[in-house]
């Protein structure tokens, strides 16, 4: 999945590499030696990276601007694991009205999550989460460097895992609960890097990884395998196609809704038709308004020019790109908004492959003008790839980091949430707001809170600010009401937050 991919011609000059040895780059003995040499440097990134990022969710779980949409569905999902029980999410079924045993696997196919279980035996709660995730997304780092390392040199590999670090998608995924996205970047990371070290088997294995980790990431494969037709490994691309073709239609039409799920769940394409079928033939039909669906707001124009920016536009020149292409058209021709912002975590999915675009698309442009050795133009290039990265930290969430006001949040909504919380006894069902959701996971069956009543012995309500799922903050407080006439005592309340019990 990089540059070069055509054998040395007969007649060729012998001291010529074949495209398989330019793939790789240096000889085995070469490249273990210089990257032993490289560890220390490369890990105090990924360790910094990692450490920045936990801070940042952490600091948002203990100060009461963590979510139980999604914090809490995880968390359940992965404490059943680690006892060995179905990962079922009462959070997420009964909201959708599908029972306390609703599996997380009817929601996002995501078995990727039993990996974490055995963390959840050292520290059970939705820390354990948010760490885990950090470390995720740092892992993808020694990879990177790796890559970039091969094709531009030790200078320009440093300064692009530095800007992958500081990235805006990573930020922004690191900074909203925890989610699947957390397994995508390591793999693809992986997945392109030994594809170019010549290690197929792990490549392969990276690739089938990422089909445990969200029920759409066949299309995330079915890209892999177009990049590998074009740079002409055609038989491998096409059984990569496939396999990806494969996993999305058994997944999304078969193992979803045997478990309990619905297809529907997740339609998102209702202006083009009421199913995939006729979707495709609205497509086929009007070519040119499909084509321009991408464009047709502006925040899905800012989220494309950002993902493509911190690369200084190069990705667009690499084949690597393809690989990323049907996850962002999958979120751009949707009607679904917070699929197209730059805001939520749906970037973190492609952010290492179009760094790994980036690196790739200088290399072809450097050969295209005849500089392939150009170390200038090369450490200029990724030069400014960091100075991209660091200046787009303000904008996203790596910035609180460096506020003392992050830090403390909202002094006087903490001290309430958590005389609230302590006042819900261990072990009960609980209706909880959706920000106080994650901090009584731990210890609490959590619903959410919601217009719904769902009988649950306990509930925590919000009562001062706005909250989801709810329309409005007057709507929060008539649902207070109709369940205090509803026979709910009202047991504690402070500053807006209001715990009943029902008698």
């Amino acid at each position: 999945m990089t540059g070069d991919t055509v054998a040395t011609r007969p007649g060729a000059d012998a001291a010529t590499p074949t495209w398989r040895e330019r793939l790789a780059g240096h000889s085995v003995g070469r490249r273990v030696g210089r990257w032993a040499g490289h560890r220390a440097g490369v890990g105090a990134i990924a360790v910094l990276a990692a450490a920045a990022y936990a801070v940042l969710g952490v600091v948002k779980l203990l100060t009461y601007r963590a979510s139980s949409f999604d914090l809490v569905i995880v968390d359940q999902a992965v404490r059943n694991y680690a006892r060995f029980r179905p990962p079922h999410v009462p959070v997420l079924g009964v909201f959708h009205g599908r029972g306390m045993d609703y599996p997380q696997l009817a929601d996002h196919f995501s078995p990727a999550y039993a990996l974490l279980a055995p963390l959840y035996w050292i520290r059970d709660g939705p820390q354990t989460l948010i760490v885990a995730q950090a470390l995720l997304f740092a892992a993808a780092i020694p990879f990177l460097w790796l890559f970039t390392r091969r094709a531009l040199g030790v200078a320009p590999a440093y300064l692009v895992s530095v800007a992958y670090a500081l990235s805006w998608p990573v930020a922004q995924a690191a900074g909203f609960d925890a989610h699947e996205v957390m397994f995508v970047p390591v793999l693809t990371a992986a997945m392109i890097e030994r594809y170019q070290a010549g290690r197929r088997l792990a490549a392969l294995a990276a690739m089938l990884g990422l089909l445990l980790v969200k029920e759409d990431m066949g299309l995330m494969v079915i890209g892999a395998g177009l990049c590998l037709v074009l740079v002409g490994d055609r038989l491998r691309g096409v059984l990569v196609a496939a396999t990806g073709a494969g996993a999305v239609l058994v997944v999304r039409g078969l193992v979803i809704t045997s478990l309990g799920g619905d297809s529907k769940d997740f339609w998102a394409y209702g202006h083009l038709g009421p199913d995939a079928p006729s979707a495709i033939l609205a497509i086929l039909r009007d070519p040119l308004s499909a084509l321009l669906l991408p464009f047709s707001e502006e925040a899905k124009v800012d989220t494309l020019f950002l993902m493509a920016w911190p690369t200084l536009m190069l990705c667009l020149l690499s084949p690597i790109s393809l690989i990323a292409l049907p996850h962002v058209l999958e979120r751009m021709l949707s009607d679904r908004s917070p699929w197209w912002q730059a805001e939520f975590q749906y970037n973190a999915f492609t952010v290492v492959i179009l760094f790994c675009a980036g690196v790739d698309g200088l290399t072809r442009l450097l050969r295209l003008v005849r500089r392939a050795d150009d170390r200038s133009l090369k450490l200029a290039w990724a030069s400014g790839v960091f100075v991209v990265a660091l200046t787009l930290v303000p904008r996203f969430a790596l910035d609180q980091l460096y506020h003392p006001a992050f830090y403390e949040g909202d002094r006087v909504k903490v001290s309430a949430a958590a005389a609230a919380v302590r006042v819900v006894p261990p072990g009960v069902t609980v209706e909880a707001v959706n920000s106080v959701g994650p901090a009584l996971t731990r210890k609490t069956t959590v619903l959410l809170w919601s217009g719904t009543p769902h009988g649950a012995p306990w509930v925590v309500a919000d009562t001062a600010r706005w909250e989801f799922p709810f329309g409005s903050l007057d709507d929060q407080r008539l649902q207070v009401d109709r369940l205090l006439a509803d026979g709910y005592v009202k047991v504690f309340e402070r500053d807006g937050y209001v715990v009943l019990r029902r008698e």
